[in-house]
């Protein structure tokens, strides 16, 4: 097969790959509506010798701290997550990168559908959904840092943007397949809402542990320019010249010999935590995902809830909103009946946006050369998309999908950047003299500094929800502006190099 087909495969694998991991961590928001449902809409209960009204609940979930009991069981896997993080990217470094990403895939098919037998075995012991999410947490870090560096190391910089915002879509697709799947399942028997995601993730591991090609060199395939990077240093117009330092041909005038997977060696073990923290642009991209992580995160567990909710905060203190004070027929307003079910396929059209906005993303970045600034001109727009949303995003269906979709997109796209494009282009910097080994450490500390604002978004939520949604929002808003702060240094160097003499050139990059 030639290189062009083997990058396909490559960007198919991946995508089914990481898919499959965010498909199998979405039910846990399905099923919460079921562990503790609204008993009395079901009926009598059938317990004659039990007046409660928690009769229908999951054990330990039935009382009245499950909301807390909810919040512990989201940061057990996300604060694990954003832990494991930080050293599985060392590992994925140092092992195959198909043995370690096909491991791990097994693995969190295991501990996923552990958590769905907890029905079948009649487990009511809270430590055990613990234990099972701190587990999966930490087995699921193996999968990010894995598939950006295979990809990374199929592509060049050429086309990076575009291809990882298309590639970069499978969060979004495994978002919506998780809840359509978990959907089917949660309201007769939830426990196969885990047991199925968990054999799927199972079954595309061992198909990626066969099929999956870590390096171009594997194959006898030309790398792509990204790892020759000595000719550029001598002289910059070299490289340049070849659709600049972006090219994603893979072909040059350098000689690849140079390029074998195993010369590197010494290079490996060279990249440690602090030497890849001193990339240029690593610190200031880790801690704007952090932020941008923490808003995109504090949809994905809290929109469901927020859409069923909204209407009764309405009249709550802290929490009016505007749409309805200003409808003249608020109880026309549509939000009051939806059920949890119907938030729930509402809120994939935040994925959809998000789908619609890394793809964006990635076109715009391509085309200036300027990634931190592509995602800080999204991050200035999303903060008052964010307020309109929360105080005109209700008023009517077709309003509220517009805006779902318009926020998912200014959200999610400069996550999805940062995470794809950004990580590979930092993990193959010109810094590191033509090591593109750095790949999966570089991942590692940008997704993982992101996870520690995916755990707190949540967790900040629901601290703030009982004031008012209209503070969550606030805080949201606040993540949104402190996210592009960071990137203003990184944007300064983009906007100085398009006022110098390499202004005219496509593919400039910041260094």
């Amino acid at each position: 097969p030639s290189s062009h087909s083997y990058r396909g495969l490559t960007l198919v694998l991946t995508f089914l790959s990481y898919t499959s991991y965010h498909l199998s961590r979405k039910p846990i928001s399905i099923v919460k509506s079921q562990l503790h449902p609204n008993c009395s809409a079901l009926g009598p209960n059938p317990h004659n010798d039990s007046n409660s009204t928690t009769w229908c609940s999951w054990a330990p979930f039935d009382g009245d701290n499950y909301k807390e009991l909810f919040g512990a069981l989201d940061n057990a896997f996300l604060v694990a997550y954003a832990i494991g993080m930080f050293i599985s990217g060392i590992f994925g470094e140092r092992l195959p990168l198909r043995y370690y990403l096909s491991g791990g895939m097994v693995l969190s098919g295991l501990f996923t559908s552990l958590f769905g037998l907890g029905y079948f075995w009649d487990i009511h012991v809270l430590w055990y959904f613990i234990i099972v999410q701190v587990c999966n947490g930490l087995v699921q870090t193996t999968g990010w840092p894995a598939v950006v560096a295979c990809v990374g190391n199929w592509f060049g910089k050429g086309k990076r943007g575009l291809i990882m915002g298309i590639w970069n879509s499978h969060t979004s697709v495994g978002n919506i397949l998780g809840s359509l799947i978990a959907g089917a399942w949660v309201s007769s028997a939830w426990g196969l809402s885990f047991v199925v995601p968990g054999i799927i993730i199972t079954a595309v591991g061992i198909i990626c542990f066969f099929f999956l090609v870590e390096y171009p060199e594997d194959v006898d395939c030309s790398p792509p320019l990204h790892h020759v990077m000595t000719t550029s240093e001598k002289d910059p117009e070299a490289v340049t010249s070849n659709e600049g330092p972006l090219s994603l041909s893979g072909q040059s005038s350098v000689d690849h010999h140079s390029n074998s997977p195993k010369e590197p060696a010494e290079e490996l073990e060279a990249i440690s935590f602090l030497g890849a923290l001193r990339i240029p642009g690593v610190v200031e991209f880790s801690l704007c995902l952090l932020f941008a992580k923490l808003v995109s995160y504090t949809f994905l567990y809290w929109l469901p809830l927020y859409i069923v909710n909204v209407g009764e905060f309405w009249g709550q203190r802290g929490g009016t909103s505007l749409a309805r004070e200003a409808s003249p027929h608020p109880s026309a307003l549509p939000t009051a009946h939806f059920g949890a079910k119907e938030a729930g396929d509402l809120s994939t059209l935040f994925d959809v946006g998000g789908i619609l906005g890394g793809i964006f993303a990635g076109l715009i970045s391509d085309y200036t050369g300027g990634r931190a600034t592509t995602c800080c001109v999204m991050l200035v727009v999303a903060a008052p998309m964010l307020f309109l949303y929360n105080h005109v995003g209700q008023n009517g269906i077709g309003t509220s999908i517009a805006m779902l979709i318009i926020c998912g997109a200014l959200v999610n796209g400069p996550y999805a950047l940062i995470t794809t494009a950004v990580s590979a282009d930092l993990g193959t910097h010109e810094s590191l003299k033509g090591n593109a080994k750095a790949l999966s450490t570089v991942t590692a500390i940008i997704d993982g500094t992101g996870s520690v604002g995916a755990a707190l978004g949540p967790l900040l939520a629901g601290l703030i929800s009982p004031t008012g949604w209209n503070n969550v929002f606030y805080m949201l808003i606040a993540a949104d502006v402190l996210a592009c702060l960071l990137l203003a240094r990184v944007v300064l160097k983009e906007a100085r190099g398009w006022c110098g003499p390499m202004a005219r050139q496509r593919g400039y990059v910041v260094t």
